[in-house]
């Protein structure tokens, strides 16, 4: 470990032991997460994605909450389950090795957060000791900071509990033959602390040859209460995932316009069994401190230091298929290479929120600041096939391949980075009226980068200097409907959200700038049922794309892109017995490039125009109930050449519980009941997944 990381620690275990802190759930208080999800209140006492006390109905954005009540009855498993049903998302494939999102129109792989802290390396992140996930939509720096283009998921972590004292185990397996287990266990220690730990282990398997792998995750973490008005949280998370990468299908030629994924073909491994996988180890340490200064000034500050140790070595296809008239092909064509990351991250954050008036005037002022160190090691190697000597060689097809010898060995990429940042952020809540608020905020970034350059023996730098406004304005004919309109902005630096794209190129040029309009409606039909509408627009400036001629290698900057849309949402209980919940999401995503007639006009990267979410459930009796619904995604382009084509689908999924006792649950999830052939995302023009036939998955929860 560096002296570097070393000091960054201690300068983390200083700020953690007087005063870190967070937030009291008990019991009751989880019940009470769901009732946040219909409506309710935000509070910066549950750390979340507003950090002020703001009803949902009164925040000028598209906001959806993922409970974990819903996260069990449907059986997710992981963030692509999420996004399947939450408008105005999409999910990517991440090279069958990390978590990539699209929202909005906007890939990423790195706008992700856990309680409010920055969580961007790339990995498949669990839901094992998740509360709900949170998921803001629109761009919007003010909040979060440089990136989320196209909005933000902020995971919940589930906290140690005062004067409590279960355990909570739950198993499961499904009919591929993978398996999980977890357990969830919380210790009244004194009136003033509460020690909990969260665990999970699984067996990973699905339709694909070859597919398999193992993670597992420990999270103990505490609660102290330092006084009546202070406690302290404090977390430590180990993870480790090991599995194989699998980069699905190629494309194949299609006379009649766009070429196709290759059909037929859903089980066949297009890489190498042995030599395909990925490994991740992460430490991660968490404090956070709440206290309340007074009925109407409150303040936290969290601090988290995290190690991240993560590696993927893969083949994959690397060009499209020519398949004859019979449905067969001779050839397939590879392509290899070997990534290594070393990251640590540390972050201090502090909030104040106030509430007072001025005169007839109510405002909630946030004032917050943070601070951020990532020091990340990355180093690429290519495959050398013996036979050629370079890194891509056509073979003739088999299933499973006959790969010949290779290794990788070729260094392409070896750097270092340091990224400091600062930023110092402000917003009023303006009460005017009852039915008239206003929103003003401001942020300023400063992100500071070097990079050590060792395969070209060169560094290079830059400092981003960037100030962020949002702006809303909400208007409540009733207490319970509000209609909003906003605009925010946010900025992502030439180093791209994993430092690995700056060079003598881009080294001088400015960060990529987005712009969000925003008009909605969120209307609380009943305490517990809320509909929400927004239309928005999202313009991007210039951004680097693959060349029109499928040269992974060749890359063109783009002139900007714009994307609008429509989104509508309907939530909650519709009868005692009976919860419901759908979305719907139209996208018009167009890239904006005169001087490129191939590109001008093309559809953005997977960004289908309708996609539509459907999940009902019905208690019968005390004991039994059922639930059901479908996904559909429209067809997308895979990337702006609009070369490659993914069709529509449409996926129908089940599942039933019957309550043994009121410590004993038993729950079968079944997935794509009509066994429908779909592919639900993509990577490149090239590495396209395949949708899981019908399969079924058993859960049995024990209470104590």
């Amino acid at each position: 470990m560096s002296h570097k990381t070393l000091c960054s620690a201690a300068v983390l275990l200083i700020a953690l032991a007087p005063s870190a802190y967070a937030q009291d759930v008990s019991k009751q208080e989880m019940e009470e997460d769901v009732i946040i999800a219909t409506g309710q209140y935000l509070s910066i006492d549950k750390v979340n994605a507003v950090k002020t006390p703001t009803p949902i109905i009164n925040v000028p954005q598209s906001l959806s909450i993922v409970d974990r009540i819903q996260i069990e009855d449907q059986a997710f498993t992981n963030i692509a389950d999420i996004t399947r049903y939450t408008p105005g998302l999409t999910n990517s494939q991440g090279e069958g090795h990390r978590d990539a999102i699209i929202i909005r129109g906007q890939q990423t792989t790195a706008d992700f957060f856990q309680d409010g802290v920055r969580d961007d390396v790339q990995y498949f992140r669990p839901l094992y000791n998740l509360e709900q996930v949170e998921i803001l939509r629109g761009s919007n720096a003010l909040l979060f900071g440089r990136g989320g283009t196209g909005g933000i998921v902020n995971r919940v972590t589930k906290k140690a509990v005062i004067g409590e004292t279960f355990t909570d185990l739950s198993a499961s397996v499904d009919t591929f033959g993978a398996y999980v287990g977890s357990f969830d266990t919380n210790s009244d220690v004194s009136d003033t602390a509460g020690v909990r730990v969260n665990g999970f282990y699984e067996e990973l398997n699905n339709h694909r040859d070859f597919f398999d792998g193992t993670r597992f995750g420990f999270n103990p973490t505490a609660k102290l209460e330092l006084s009546p008005q202070t406690t302290l949280d404090l977390s430590y998370e180990y993870l480790d995932d090991d599995r194989v990468v699998d980069r699905g299908v190629p494309s194949r030629d299609f006379s009649g316009g766009a070429d196709v994924p290759l059909k037929d073909f859903d089980n066949t491994f297009f890489g190498s069994p042995d030599e395909n996988f990925t490994t991740l180890k992460a430490h991660i340490l968490r404090g956070t401190v709440n206290h309340e200064f007074s009925d109407a000034l409150r303040g936290n500050f969290s601090a988290q230091y995290a190690d991240y140790d993560k590696g993927y070595q893969n083949l994959f296809a690397s060009e499209e298929v020519e398949v004859g008239a019979d449905g067969t092909f001779d050839q397939v064509e590879l392509d290899g290479y070997r990534d290594l990351t070393d990251r640590q991250n540390l972050f201090l954050q502090g909030n104040l929120v106030g509430e007072f008036q001025t005169g007839s005037i109510g405002h909630t002022i946030l004032v917050g600041a943070e601070y951020g160190q990532q020091d990340t090691e990355n180093a690429r190697f290519d495959n050398v096939f013996a036979v050629n000597g370079i890194d891509q060689l056509s073979i003739p097809f088999t299933d499973p391949l006959d790969i010949p010898a290779f290794d990788f060995t070729s260094l392409s990429r070896d750097r270092a980075s340091e990224v400091t940042t600062l930023s110092v952020y402000a917003q009023n809540q303006i009460d005017l009226t009852d039915q008239f608020k206003l929103i003003l905020g401001g942020r300023y970034d400063s992100f500071d980068i070097e990079v050590d350059d060792l395969v070209a023996g060169t560094e290079f730098s830059r400092k981003d200097e960037e100030f962020t406004p949002r702006l809303g304005a909400i208007y409540k004919p009733a207490e319970n409907v509000s209609i909003y309109a906003s605009y925010s902005e946010t900025f992502l630096p030439r180093s791209g959200d994993q430092f690995l794209t700056l060079n003598l190129t881009n080294s001088q040029t400015a960060p990529q700038g987005f712009e969000n309009r925003e008009i909605g409606l969120k209307w609380n039909i009943r305490p517990n049922l809320s509909f929400t509408t927004s239309v928005f627009e999202i313009e991007r400036d210039d951004f680097l794309t693959q060349d029109t001629e499928g040269d992974q290698d060749n890359q063109v900057n783009v002139e900007g892109s714009n994307t609008k849309g429509f989104e509508l949402q309907l939530q909650g209980n519709l009868t005692e017995n009976w919860s419901f919940n759908t979305g719907y999401t139209y996208l018009d995503g167009e890239v904006t490039f005169e001087a490129n007639e191939d590109l001008d006009g093309n559809d953005t990267r997977q960004t289908p125009e309708s996609s539509f979410s459907l999940w009902s459930q019905y208690d019968l009796t005390d004991k039994f109930g059922f639930g059901g619904g479908l996904t559909h995604q429209g067809s997308f382009f895979v990337r702006e050449d609009n070369s490659v084509k993914v069709p529509a689908y449409t996926r129908v999924d089940l599942a039933a519980h019957y309550d043994v006792s009121e410590d004993l649950k038993l729950q079968v999830n079944i997935e794509n009941l009509l066994d429908v052939d779909y592919f639900p995302d993509a990577h490149s023009n090239d590495n396209i997944s395949t949708g899981k036939p019908l399969n079924a998955r058993f859960t049995v929860r024990k209470g104590f």
